[in-house]
């Protein structure tokens, strides 16, 4: 099993949920997070003063695969959010021991 982790940008999110549809993938876990990295937010007017942001907010995805799935998924999601502009996101791939289905009690690639 692998986790697909995605920081992206909220407005790819439509785009990428529906390609990750397409490709068969019915289930993930957004959440709405914020962060910097290279572009380190940017300066707004705010009653004329300058403040400085930095934070940018981005969106988090995550996608629990089968180990030999993980990076279609990967693939997917980059075709899908990418845009060519500087914070289009970044996709890494974790190792995951065991899942557990609460309800079931199924295990593995059966409680995906």
């Amino acid at each position: 099993m692998k986790l697909v982790t995605a920081i992206l940008q909220p407005d790819a999110v439509d785009q990428v949920q529906i390609a990750l549809h397409q490709h068969g993938i019915n289930g993930m876990t957004l959440t709405e997070v914020s962060g910097y990295a290279r572009q380190r937010g940017h300066t707004e007017v705010y009653r004329g003063d300058a403040v400085t942001i930095d934070f940018t907010d981005k969106v988090k995805l995550e996608i629990l695969t089968p180990g030999d799935e993980a990076w279609a998924v990967v693939t997917v999601i980059c075709d899908a959010a990418r845009t060519g502009s500087v914070g289009d996101g970044k996709v890494w791939v974790s190792p995951v021991e065991e899942t557990v289905r609460i309800r079931t009690g199924e295990r593995g690639e059966a409680a995906v």
